[in-house]
Protein backbone atom coordinates (compact mmCIF):
# COMPACT_ATOMS: atom_id res chain seq x y z
CA UNK A 1 0.00 0.00 0.00
CA UNK A 2 1.17 3.51 -0.68
CA UNK A 3 1.67 5.62 2.18
CA UNK A 4 -0.45 8.90 2.18
CA UNK A 5 1.58 11.90 1.61
CA UNK A 6 0.75 15.35 2.48
CA UNK A 7 0.27 18.18 -0.06
CA UNK A 8 3.62 19.89 1.65
CA UNK A 9 5.09 16.74 0.82
CA UNK A 10 4.08 16.00 -2.55
CA UNK A 11 4.68 20.46 -3.40
CA UNK A 12 8.01 19.48 -1.92
CA UNK A 13 9.42 17.15 -4.30
CA UNK A 14 7.58 18.94 -7.14
CA UNK A 15 9.68 21.66 -6.18
CA UNK A 16 12.89 19.46 -6.00
CA UNK A 17 12.31 18.55 -9.60
CA UNK A 18 14.77 19.91 -12.26
CA UNK A 19 12.39 21.24 -14.98
CA UNK A 20 10.07 23.16 -12.69
CA UNK A 21 12.59 25.34 -10.76
CA UNK A 22 11.16 28.68 -11.57
CA UNK A 23 7.33 27.52 -9.99
CA UNK A 24 5.69 29.69 -8.39
CA UNK A 25 4.65 27.87 -5.35
CA UNK A 26 8.12 26.87 -5.08
CA UNK A 27 9.16 30.21 -4.27
CA UNK A 28 10.66 30.55 -0.52
CA UNK A 29 8.40 32.17 1.31
CA UNK A 30 9.96 35.61 3.38
CA UNK A 31 11.20 35.20 6.86
CA UNK A 32 8.20 36.18 9.70
CA UNK A 33 10.93 38.47 11.19
CA UNK A 34 13.67 40.57 10.76
CA UNK A 35 14.65 43.00 7.78
CA UNK A 36 14.49 41.37 4.34
CA UNK A 37 15.46 42.83 1.55
CA UNK A 38 13.06 43.13 -1.56
CA UNK A 39 13.89 44.84 -5.36
CA UNK A 40 10.92 45.58 -7.44
CA UNK A 41 11.58 46.10 -11.43
CA UNK A 42 12.02 49.49 -12.02
CA UNK A 43 11.15 52.30 -14.49
CA UNK A 44 13.15 52.99 -17.39
CA UNK A 45 14.66 55.93 -16.19
CA UNK A 46 15.83 54.27 -13.44
CA UNK A 47 17.31 50.88 -14.31
CA UNK A 48 20.49 52.09 -14.40
CA UNK A 49 20.44 52.81 -10.53
CA UNK A 50 18.41 49.61 -9.91
CA UNK A 51 21.77 47.15 -11.75
CA UNK A 52 23.70 49.25 -9.13
CA UNK A 53 21.72 48.33 -6.38
CA UNK A 54 21.71 44.95 -6.96
CA UNK A 55 25.70 44.41 -8.24
CA UNK A 56 26.23 45.95 -5.33
CA UNK A 57 23.94 43.85 -3.29
CA UNK A 58 23.57 47.08 -1.22
CA UNK A 59 20.34 46.56 0.83
CA UNK A 60 21.19 42.79 1.42
CA UNK A 61 24.16 43.82 3.07
CA UNK A 62 22.56 46.47 5.46
CA UNK A 63 19.78 44.19 6.11
CA UNK A 64 22.22 41.31 6.77
CA UNK A 65 24.27 44.46 9.30
CA UNK A 66 20.87 44.89 10.69
CA UNK A 67 19.52 41.35 11.36
CA UNK A 68 23.27 40.34 13.06
CA UNK A 69 22.96 42.72 15.72
CA UNK A 70 19.00 42.82 16.11
CA UNK A 71 16.01 40.37 16.60
CA UNK A 72 13.06 42.67 15.40
CA UNK A 73 9.76 40.35 15.92
CA UNK A 74 7.77 41.49 13.11
CA UNK A 75 8.95 41.36 9.34
CA UNK A 76 10.52 44.68 8.22
CA UNK A 77 10.02 44.80 4.33
CA UNK A 78 13.16 47.13 3.04
CA UNK A 79 11.74 47.67 -0.60
CA UNK A 80 14.39 48.85 -3.74
CA UNK A 81 11.57 50.95 -6.09
CA UNK A 82 11.10 53.43 -8.54
CA UNK A 83 9.18 56.25 -6.02
CA UNK A 84 8.51 58.87 -8.94
CA UNK A 85 9.70 61.46 -6.77
CA UNK A 86 7.93 60.41 -3.37
CA UNK A 87 11.61 59.83 -1.70
CA UNK A 88 12.97 57.06 0.34
CA UNK A 89 11.61 56.39 3.50
CA UNK A 90 9.38 54.42 6.08
CA UNK A 91 5.71 53.49 6.44
CA UNK A 92 4.59 52.68 9.88
CA UNK A 93 1.51 51.05 8.90
CA UNK A 94 3.58 48.16 6.35
CA UNK A 95 6.82 48.46 8.56
CA UNK A 96 8.26 48.87 4.48
CA UNK A 97 11.52 50.87 4.25
CA UNK A 98 11.47 52.34 0.61
CA UNK A 99 14.83 52.65 -1.10
CA UNK A 100 14.25 55.20 -4.11
CA UNK A 101 15.86 54.40 -7.12
CA UNK A 102 15.47 57.81 -8.32
CA UNK A 103 16.57 59.32 -5.10
CA UNK A 104 20.05 57.42 -6.42
CA UNK A 105 20.06 59.40 -10.10
CA UNK A 106 19.75 62.65 -8.25
CA UNK A 107 22.93 61.70 -5.46
CA UNK A 108 24.96 60.71 -8.15
CA UNK A 109 24.36 63.68 -10.12
CA UNK A 110 25.26 65.45 -6.94
CA UNK A 111 28.79 63.68 -6.35
CA UNK A 112 29.61 63.56 -9.94
CA UNK A 113 28.82 67.55 -10.59
CA UNK A 114 31.04 68.10 -7.67
CA UNK A 115 33.69 65.77 -8.67
CA UNK A 116 33.74 65.04 -12.06
CA UNK A 117 34.69 61.27 -12.09
CA UNK A 118 31.93 58.35 -11.72
CA UNK A 119 29.98 58.39 -8.13
CA UNK A 120 30.14 54.52 -7.37
CA UNK A 121 31.70 54.88 -3.86
CA UNK A 122 30.52 57.44 -2.39
CA UNK A 123 27.15 56.81 -3.72
CA UNK A 124 27.35 53.26 -2.23
CA UNK A 125 28.34 54.93 1.35
CA UNK A 126 25.27 57.35 1.20
CA UNK A 127 23.21 54.55 0.44
CA UNK A 128 24.22 52.39 3.43
CA UNK A 129 24.04 55.74 5.75
CA UNK A 130 20.24 56.01 4.28
CA UNK A 131 19.25 52.75 4.53
CA UNK A 132 20.38 52.83 8.64
CA UNK A 133 19.13 55.91 8.58
CA UNK A 134 15.33 54.54 7.76
CA UNK A 135 15.73 51.59 9.79
CA UNK A 136 16.43 53.72 13.06
CA UNK A 137 12.39 54.77 11.71
CA UNK A 138 11.59 51.49 11.86
CA UNK A 139 12.91 50.81 15.40
CA UNK A 140 11.22 53.48 16.72
CA UNK A 141 8.32 52.50 16.12
CA UNK A 142 8.77 48.92 16.50
CA UNK A 143 9.91 49.96 20.19
CA UNK A 144 7.00 52.82 20.41
CA UNK A 145 9.91 55.44 21.76
CA UNK A 146 9.02 58.71 23.18
CA UNK A 147 10.09 60.44 19.90
CA UNK A 148 8.26 58.62 17.87
CA UNK A 149 5.94 61.51 16.55
CA UNK A 150 7.10 61.56 13.28
CA UNK A 151 9.06 65.31 13.46
CA UNK A 152 12.18 66.78 13.98
CA UNK A 153 13.33 64.94 16.99
CA UNK A 154 12.30 61.58 15.35
CA UNK A 155 14.51 62.64 12.58
CA UNK A 156 17.71 63.64 14.78
CA UNK A 157 16.97 60.20 16.24
CA UNK A 158 17.34 58.23 13.53
CA UNK A 159 20.05 60.12 12.06
CA UNK A 160 21.57 58.88 15.86
CA UNK A 161 20.79 55.72 14.61
CA UNK A 162 22.41 55.33 11.60
CA UNK A 163 25.56 56.79 13.55
CA UNK A 164 25.54 53.59 15.86
CA UNK A 165 25.25 51.28 13.20
CA UNK A 166 27.72 52.60 11.19
CA UNK A 167 30.55 53.42 13.75
CA UNK A 168 30.02 49.41 14.45
CA UNK A 169 32.24 48.84 12.02
CA UNK A 170 35.90 50.26 12.51
CA UNK A 171 35.56 51.40 8.50
CA UNK A 172 31.86 53.07 8.89
CA UNK A 173 33.03 56.44 9.89
CA UNK A 174 33.76 56.98 5.93
CA UNK A 175 29.76 56.40 4.94
CA UNK A 176 29.02 59.09 7.26
CA UNK A 177 31.14 61.38 6.42
CA UNK A 178 30.59 60.74 2.36
CA UNK A 179 26.66 61.87 3.60
CA UNK A 180 27.63 64.40 5.84
CA UNK A 181 29.42 65.72 2.15
CA UNK A 182 26.03 64.66 0.25
CA UNK A 183 24.15 67.49 3.04
CA UNK A 184 26.55 69.54 2.26
CA UNK A 185 25.79 69.87 -1.60
CA UNK A 186 22.80 69.34 -1.40
CA UNK A 187 22.74 72.78 0.62
CA UNK A 188 24.63 74.33 -1.33
CA UNK A 189 22.36 73.76 -4.43
CA UNK A 190 19.17 74.47 -2.40
CA UNK A 191 20.24 76.53 0.34
CA UNK A 192 16.78 77.18 1.74
CA UNK A 193 14.99 73.89 3.10
CA UNK A 194 11.51 72.79 1.95
CA UNK A 195 8.98 74.28 5.10
CA UNK A 196 7.54 70.71 5.28
CA UNK A 197 10.76 68.85 5.70
CA UNK A 198 11.25 67.48 9.30
CA UNK A 199 14.68 66.92 9.03
CA UNK A 200 17.35 69.08 10.04
CA UNK A 201 18.41 71.32 8.10
CA UNK A 202 21.39 69.76 5.54
CA UNK A 203 24.39 71.53 7.06
CA UNK A 204 23.51 70.50 10.49
CA UNK A 205 22.74 66.81 9.82
CA UNK A 206 26.12 66.64 8.34
CA UNK A 207 28.23 68.36 11.17
CA UNK A 208 26.09 65.81 13.22
CA UNK A 209 27.65 62.90 11.53
CA UNK A 210 30.84 64.66 11.47
CA UNK A 211 30.43 64.79 15.38
CA UNK A 212 29.68 61.41 15.91
CA UNK A 213 32.48 60.27 14.14
CA UNK A 214 35.81 62.76 15.72
CA UNK A 215 33.46 61.88 19.19
CA UNK A 216 33.93 58.30 18.63
CA UNK A 217 37.60 58.21 17.64
CA UNK A 218 39.04 61.63 18.02
CA UNK A 219 42.95 60.13 17.59
CA UNK A 220 41.56 58.72 14.18
CA UNK A 221 40.03 61.62 12.69
CA UNK A 222 42.77 64.46 13.97
CA UNK A 223 41.70 66.89 10.42
CA UNK A 224 37.99 67.11 12.02
CA UNK A 225 39.36 68.66 15.62
CA UNK A 226 38.11 72.14 15.89
CA UNK A 227 37.78 73.86 19.17
CA UNK A 228 33.44 73.52 18.41
CA UNK A 229 33.93 69.72 18.41
CA UNK A 230 34.97 69.51 21.76
CA UNK A 231 31.79 68.66 23.21
CA UNK A 232 32.07 65.56 20.32
CA UNK A 233 33.15 62.57 22.74
CA UNK A 234 30.58 63.34 25.37
CA UNK A 235 27.37 63.88 22.21
CA UNK A 236 28.53 60.28 20.76
CA UNK A 237 28.73 58.08 24.37
CA UNK A 238 24.82 59.94 24.40
CA UNK A 239 24.27 58.32 21.53
CA UNK A 240 25.56 55.12 22.01
CA UNK A 241 24.49 54.83 25.27
CA UNK A 242 20.74 55.87 24.82
CA UNK A 243 20.37 53.70 21.70
CA UNK A 244 21.70 50.99 23.28
CA UNK A 245 19.52 50.71 26.07
CA UNK A 246 16.53 51.58 23.92
CA UNK A 247 17.22 48.48 21.97
CA UNK A 248 18.03 46.20 25.10
CA UNK A 249 14.82 44.02 24.18
CA UNK A 250 16.32 43.32 20.82
CA UNK A 251 19.73 43.05 20.77
CA UNK A 252 20.49 39.90 19.76
CA UNK A 253 22.71 37.74 22.75
CA UNK A 254 26.57 36.82 21.85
Amino acid sequence: MTPHRSRSALLSALCAAVLLPTLPACETPPPARGFVPHHEEPAEADRDSAVFLQRRQLVELATAELNAYLDVPHRITVVARSCAGEGSGYDPGTHRIELCYDDLTEDRHLFEEADHHPADEPLAELVRETLHHEAGHALIDALDLPVRDGGRAEEDAADRFAQLMLLRDPEGGRALLTAARAYDLAAAADPIPAPDDEHAPDPARAESHRCAVYGHAPARHPDLATPARAHCARTWATTRDTWTADLTPLLKRR
